[in-house]
């Protein structure tokens, strides 16, 4: 009886380093560098810092638009209020316009010739 149990302890402890051999084969594919996961694992590592670098690139780019934009707007309102100013004016003018030969010389003489 006791040398059954002992070829069943056997048996148990052959199986069991059998499957720890197993696993550890498993485990070394798994985790190695090239073609397993960690490979996997690296080249998604390497993809993320290339991703951070591209974004922070981008956010100051975006920000340097951002304050050209502003600019640019500042600029344009400053331009719509004189535009406005200007037409404003525009109603004081007399509604009939001066003839170019009484405002200067030269275009009596041109229109003169002219004709």
């Amino acid at each position: 009886m006791t040398f059954l149990a002992d070829l069943f302890l056997a048996a148990g402890a052959m199986g069991a380093g059998l499957y720890c051999l197993v696993l550890a084969r498993r485990l070394r594919r798994f985790t190695d560098l090239e073609t397993g996961v960690g490979g996997a694992v690296a080249v998604l590592s390497a993809q993320v810092d290339d991703l951070t670098t591209m974004l922070q690139r981008a956010e100051a780019a975006a920000s340097g638009s951002v304050s050209r934009l502003a600019e640019v707007s500042n600029r344009a309102d400053a331009a719509a209020k004189r535009l406005e100013l200007l037409v404003a004016s525009l109603h004081d003018l007399p509604a009939e316009p001066a003839r170019p030969e009484a405002l200067s010389p030269f275009f009596s003489r041109t229109a003169g010739a002219a004709r």
